[in-house]
């Protein structure tokens, strides 16, 4: 069946999410180079831990993840690193290869972003991508944010769409391809940035490089 949208996780999968590069440079000597590591991979799981509950703005849940994340490891840090960090977000450009691909599917395909970002952030977004999209959702319009269902059940519900009528793709299986094999949707891309583990038994059709989705999505098996 012909999918009536190709739907799109941006941050990391589309934008090359460089938050963890941002502050490196922000905390500076603050930041110890043996402590970063870990200091980077316990603050993205802040981050996940800030996006389950009710929802608060992108800049809070990017600026409280880096605040306790910093308590956690007694590095010094204020608001004002937190939204240094947060204000360099809309400057992030498309991985390489994007924006071609986005374009050649776009031919043939109805393209739709669901985004954890926020209704101030996306549309620099969206344009640095350089490519024409149906449909911009943003977690500040769903009240929500990926990984909780609901995020799900506002994207099919704003499109008019059952589960299988949409294609998703994404580079994580933690905020996207998990909770969207959840609540039914049985086409799923997992474009692998090596940002997570994989998790196969998800049923997703695995690629490491986008140009490769114009074609898989032409295949019977999407």
């Amino acid at each position: 069946m012909e999918p009536k949208f190709v739907s799109f996780d941006m941050n990391g999968t589309l934008i090359d999410f460089r938050i963890n590069d941002v502050i490196r440079r922000v905390l500076g000597d603050r930041l110890p180079a043996d402590v970063a590591p870990e200091f980077l991979r316990v603050g993205n799981a802040y981050r996940i831990d800030e996006c389950m509950g009710e929802w608060k703005s992108f800049q809070y849940v990017v600026g409280s993840a880096l605040e306790r994340t910093a308590r956690r490891f007694g590095v010094e840090c204020d608001e004002h690193d937190a939204k240094a960090v947060y204000d360099e977000i809309p400057t992030w450009r498309p991985y390489p290869g994007v924006t071609e691909a986005l374009n050649r599917l776009a031919q043939s395909h109805s393209l739709v972003i669901v985004s954890n970002t926020d209704d101030a952030h996306a549309p620099r977004l969206v344009e640095n991508l350089g490519a024409p999209f149906d449909v911009v959702i943003t977690a500040e319009q769903m009240g929500v944010y990926k990984p909780r269902l609901g995020a799900f059940d506002y994207m099919l519900d704003r499109l008019g769409v059952a589960p299988d009528e949409i294609v998703h793709v994404s580079s994580s299986p933690k905020y996207d391809l998990r909770p969207a094999d959840d609540i039914g949707i049985t086409n799923k891309v997992y474009l692998d940035r090596g940002r997570e583990p994989a998790q196969p038994w998800l049923g997703y059709e695995r690629i490491d490089d986008i140009a490769d989705l114009p074609d898989l999505l032409a295949s019977p098996r999407c």
